[in-house]
């Protein structure tokens, strides 16, 4: 097999090959087009993890308070979300939901695979927020109210700041999870990497050059989480903790 790397330069109406592999004027390459999805991949991964991060912390806080009402709502929720597929959620949201909510159908279909999938994650984070709180002494509790602390600044000046620490190291995983489920997005004809890869395919016939390009941009796309996962861990690491240099 011969290997043809010149296709991402070659521009996606004629086929000439671009001087610098970047078209110009109205000139667009295959390098062009995929740097564009790439993009798109990174948008929608960044802001359902953002998403995903606040519904699901919430929710997860709400699962171990003692108001019952609170509890079910956040169980509720977590079952919900974590029980769909979510290609399934993907669909509902842009297919199902703007023929019930019509003022949805103003919003970009990127938008709405955002709330699918930042949804659909949010109830895996639940589950990790709610271990890492329960995993603390009760005792922290009870001490912080003896103190004078209502629950919520219980919350959020003890309980909260022990617990996240705790639970970076899955929500890390959960980050890099989101660029490798973010591929959902072609499914409704969102111009990400997927899609990208799939209709340039088509087109070039070089489906190798085309899909390994692809793959490094997956994986480098989810090395930038882990790697700024790990600085914000370094950052809030508690000095004298679990064999952390003082």
């Amino acid at each position: 097999m011969e290997w043809d790397w010149q296709v991402f330069c070659r521009d996606t109406i004629e086929g000439t090959v671009a001087p610098r592999c970047f078209g110009q004027g109205g000139e667009i390459t295959y390098l062009d087009w995929m740097m564009s999805a790439w993009g798109w991949t990174l948008t929608v991964s960044v802001l359902s993890l953002v998403l995903a991060l606040a519904a699901g912390s919430l929710m997860g806080i709400l699962r171990t308070t003692p108001n019952r009402w609170l509890v079910l709502l956040g169980d509720v929720w977590t079952e919900l979300f974590r029980n769909i597929p979510v290609l399934v959620q993907v669909f509902l949201w842009y297919f199902v939901a703007p023929e019930l909510v019509p003022s949805l159908k103003a919003i970009p279909g990127f938008v709405l695979v955002v709330f699918g999938l930042g949804f659909f994650t949010s109830a895996r984070i639940s589950e990790q927020v709610k271990a890492g709180i329960q995993s603390l002494p009760r005792g922290q509790t009870y001490a912080a109210l003896a103190l004078g602390l209502t629950l919520p600044q219980a919350y959020r000046y003890v309980l909260l700041p022990r617990a996240l620490r705790i639970v970076i190291p899955p929500l890390t995983s959960e980050g890099m999870s989101i660029v490798k489920n973010s591929s959902v997005a072609f499914a409704v004809s969102v111009a990400e990497l997927t899609m990208f890869a799939r209709q340039a395919q088509e087109e070039t016939s070089r489906g190798v050059e085309i899909y390994l390009a692809v793959t490094v941009l997956y994986a480098i796309s989810a090395l930038l989480v882990f790697a700024v996962a790990r600085g914000i861990e370094h950052k809030l690491r508690v000095p004298g903790l679990a064999g952390v240099p003082r």
